[in-house]
């Protein structure tokens, strides 16, 4: 038994953000007829929800790395990674050292919330809005992180990497914590770097899904550094045309881009299914 996988932005989804037309048939009409198919991104539910709303998708999702796996057909999270309050503490007190501002994930009851101090950027307000009005997600701003007393599972900073790159120098030899350290595919100049518990990664999720439905052997596909510890768990490390380089070393296949709709036309073309 096989499962395949897929990262979203860069890989299934088009520059766009959106899951095209062929892609939303392809897959379907793949997955009526027997393929493990699934997601595997930083997205948290909110804006993945929406993005895969058109997918039929009937295995746990991997959201925001790893930190969450959630049942889209039992509508629950199934998997939750926390940081404790010590390295919570640690982080924020980092990032207030040297200036840098970033959005807080918690998550209580079976809800998440992300909360923020000060939307001190233009990314960190382009990322503030877009998710508001795409695709409807709530965020709490609050004067002081340490008035927040649910369980914190992430941060997301957003700025240059010179701006970030001490941060990362920090905590990157922490066994406690998992880094993700890559840049923005819709920008030139931002970089990403997300903080969250060494108990997630796409590559344990992946590893949980394994486990868990008994897959003998997984297909992952990938476009970005955070993509590279999942590839690492698959038998058949594919990766995107328009993948960084890294990936593209490490590939097995190398498929099309994901503005051309690469993930479903590979899993069509292996299938011998023509839609």
């Amino acid at each position: 038994m096989e499962l395949y996988i897929s990262d979203l932005d860069g890989t299934l989804i088009n520059k766009n953000a959106e899951v095209s037309e062929y892609t939303k048939d392809t897959i379907n009409s793949l997955i009526a007829e027997g393929l493990n198919f699934t997601i595997a991104t930083a997205r948290t539910l909110a804006s993945a929800g929406k993005i895969l709303s058109g997918l039929d998708l009937r295995l746990p999702i991997i959201l925001m790395n790893g930190v969450l796996i959630y049942d889209p057909a039992a509508q629950k999270y199934e998997a939750v990674n926390s940081l404790s309050g010590k390295l919570v503490k640690e982080i924020q007190t980092a990032a207030k050292n040297i200036d840098l501002d970033c959005f807080m994930y918690t998550i209580q009851n079976n809800e998440m919330n992300t909360y923020f101090e000060k939307l001190s950027s233009d990314a960190m307000k382009s990322f503030y809005n877009e998710r508001r009005e795409k695709y409807y997600k709530s965020f709490t701003q609050t004067e002081d992180f340490s008035s927040v007393t649910a369980s914190v599972i992430y941060f997301t900073f957003i700025n240059s990497k010179e701006k970030l790159k001490p941060l990362y120098e920090k905590f990157s030899d922490n066994p406690q914590l998992e880094i993700t350290f890559y840049d923005d595919i819709y920008s030139d100049d931002l970089w990403y770097l997300e903080v969250f518990s060494s108990k997630a990664s796409k590559k344990q999720g992946v590893k949980y899904l394994r486990q868990k439905y008994g897959f003998e052997s997984i297909t992952a596909f990938g476009d970005n550094l955070n993509d590279l510890p999942m590839l690492e768990e698959a038998e058949t490390k594919c990766a995107v045309s328009n993948a960084r380089q890294q990936l593209l070393d490490s590939a097995d296949v190398i498929v099309l881009s994901n503005n051309e709709d690469g993930v479903a036309k590979y899993l069509q073309k292996i299938f011998g299914k023509e839609i």
